[in-house]
């Protein structure tokens, strides 16, 4: 059984648990790993999504996907930069800058990158160089936000907090001078 197939039986009761949560279901994958089959379940929603989100979610559906033969599941955030597949996904990024990859070359590249203008048709309207060009949906390998990183600060990882500053009172200044 391909393996769209093996989560179809369940992805309409997994979408609409995950609306009644308040989040979106935006895609059940079933992968192959080293350990055996990962199933895993991308949800989101306007305001991100936490841990607490991933396990309650975990929760929801773990009867629903013992139907389906896997070895792991995992339910996370697709993240921010998560490729465009539904008219949904376009929508949401109407005006944002994203990249196109395509099968074969268009005018003479396989990368465009550009404002997505919108969706007319089957075709995606990108803005580049001042004018609007027609991307084939069914010509893109992969269309995906641009995530600016600019002007993002070094974040410490380590877990470790940070040593607090220890104010000195003014007038301990002053008696340490003299």
């Amino acid at each position: 059984m391909a393996k769209a197939g093996r989560t179809a039986g369940i992805e309409p009761r997994c979408r609409k648990i995950a609306e009644q949560m308040g989040y979106e279901l935006v895609e059940i994958a079933m992968d192959r790993e080293p350990a055996g089959m990962m199933l895993r379940f991308y949800i989101d929603r306007p305001e991100g999504i936490s841990l607490d989100d991933c396990e309650a979610y975990h929760k929801a559906v773990r009867a629903l996907a013992d139907e389906i033969d896997y070895d792991y599941m995992e339910v996370s955030s697709p993240g921010i930069d998560r490729p465009l597949k539904t008219e949904r996904d376009f929508e949401r990024n109407l005006g944002s800058e994203i990249e196109v990859h395509l099968f074969r070359p268009l005018e003479g590249s396989k990368r465009w990158t550009g404002i997505l203008a919108g969706l007319e048709g089957t075709d995606i309207l990108l803005e580049t160089d001042g004018e609007t060009r027609r991307i084939p949906r069914k010509s893109a390998s992969l269309v995906k936000p641009v995530v600016d990183m600019e002007g993002v600060e070094d974040v410490d990882l380590s877990g470790d907090e940070p040593e607090p500053e220890q104010a000195v009172p003014e007038n301990e200044t002053e008696r340490n001078e003299t």
